[in-house]
């Protein structure tokens, strides 16, 4: 007898549960396998990259002919070319292709707007709508596996990485949120960071109370371990002041002299924009420290928003701070970047262009759209990290979120252009 969804979904849990963090996604394919006759279940990881998905496998030595190898782990990784399966992550919809050799069905493995991956089923028959229904949440729930168990091991982020990390790009990446999208009833959240080849201390952080978004875009001085470990510093005491409560100025006041007395290289400094988001309002305080200015996209157009200039944080230990207050509309896009994404080669992109161009795309594939242009304009090696950060302002706080397996239902996003 075919069981419940419900039934279905406690399996899935048990099967995660019961198995090592290690084991635990193989657990629950192979639960779903075996429930719909599937010939084939895997999973495929989005690379950090975000132009690439990748098949992880558990081989027995000799037994995998190609890809990365870790033991008897193996990541195979998978380009974008722009088919089925970019497609179905990039815009958020299950993909069904057949009937040769079966029916391959392609569902979004997503977490409030986080693309995770991809679920990747073999069927032996043409799907029904019910079943294409019941994949598609199946799918939602391996997300919560995924970020469950990779707290637990290191399998899911070696296999993301198609690329070795340096030692600064490894402090660096701690620093970032470990989601870079977030939806909401109120906003759309997605960050992105290209790195250069050198490590140029950018970062990107945000965090969500129960009626206020927090957010910051930093750059640390200079290049390397050095400036990761600058980064380390401001980062570690915004959060700090943050989560005890601090206001935007006496966030900024105590980096200020955490870094002024803490640098490891002398007069190390870190220019940033700190932000928090009233989400009963709109109202957006936002405070620069010596930063680019962030952009505001309304009604099509982007312009630069004027705040009062501030020091770098670690530039003088008795500097003042000032923030100031912009009312957003429904419809808004608040837009922050480091100067890798303005100056040197990058001032080459048309930034205002741009954004003008990719108002109808989500946060999401905007803010990798923006990268892909950069790396066109100033790569494929970049001199300087070139991060994004970008928010949609809903004004619907008081309302639930609409939501479909893990992502917006109003905002899917077009195929991104090519």
């Amino acid at each position: 007898m075919e069981r419940s969804q419900g039934q279905l979904l406690a399996g899935m849990l048990d099967a995660a549960e019961n198995a090592a963090p290690v084991e635990a996604v193989e657990a629950v394919t192979r639960e779903l396998a075996a429930e719909l006759s599937a010939l084939s279940v895997s999973f495929l990881i989005a690379d950090l990259s975000g132009r690439a998905l990748v098949r992880l496998t558990h081989v027995h030595t000799g037994a995998f002919g190609g890809g990365r190898r870790s033991g008897d782990e193996a990541a195979t990784v998978l380009p974008f070319d722009g088919g089925p399966a970019e497609q179905a992550l990039r815009t958020q919809t299950v993909q069904v292709l057949g009937p040769a050799g079966g029916w391959t069905v392609l569902a979004p493995v997503t977490d409030r707007g986080e693309a995770i991956g991809l679920l990747e089923m073999v069927l032996p028959d043409e799907p029904q709508e019910r079943t294409l229904r019941d994949i598609a949440r199946t799918a939602h729930a391996l997300a919560f596996v995924v970020i469950a168990n990779r707290r637990h091991t290191d399998l899911f982020e070696w296999g993301q990485r198609t690329t070795s990390f340096t030692l600064s790009a490894e402090v660096q990446r701690r620093l970032l949120p470990s989601a870079f999208t977030c939806e909401a009833s109120a906003f759309t959240l997605s960050g992105w960071l290209e790195p250069a080849a050198s490590i140029g201390g950018d970062t990107f952080d945000y965090s969500l109370g129960r009626d206020v978004l927090h957010f910051s875009v930093t750059d640390a001085m200079g290049h390397g371990v050095a400036s990761a470990l600058t980064a380390t510093l401001g980062v570690g005491s915004l959060r700090n002041s943050r989560r005890r409560g601090a206001g935007l100025v006496e966030q900024a006041a105590t980096a200020n002299i955490a870094l002024a007395q803490n640098a490891v290289v002398p007069g190390a400094y870190v220019t940033a924009i700190l932000g928090s988001l009233d989400l009963r309002t709109g109202v957006c305080t936002m405070l620069n420290a010596g930063h680019v200015a962030p952009l505001l996209v309304r009604d099509g157009n982007a312009r630069e928003l004027t705040l009062p200039g501030n020091f770098p944080l670690g530039m003088f230990t008795e500097a003042d701070y000032r923030p100031a207050e912009i009312s957003l509309e429904p419809g808004d896009r608040l837009v922050v970047v480091t100067d890798g994404m303005r100056e040197r080669e990058a001032a080459g992109l048309d930034l205002a262009a741009r954004l003008r161009q990719m108002t109808e795309l989500h946060p999401r594939e905007a803010v990798r759209s923006l990268a892909d242009a950069v790396l066109e304009i100033a790569g494929p090696v970049l001199n300087d990290d070139a991060t994004l950060l970008m928010i949609d302002w809903h004004d619907l706080h008081v309302e639930g979120r609409r939501s479909s397996s893990g992502a917006e239902q109003a905002r899917t996003s077009p195929p991104l252009p090519r």
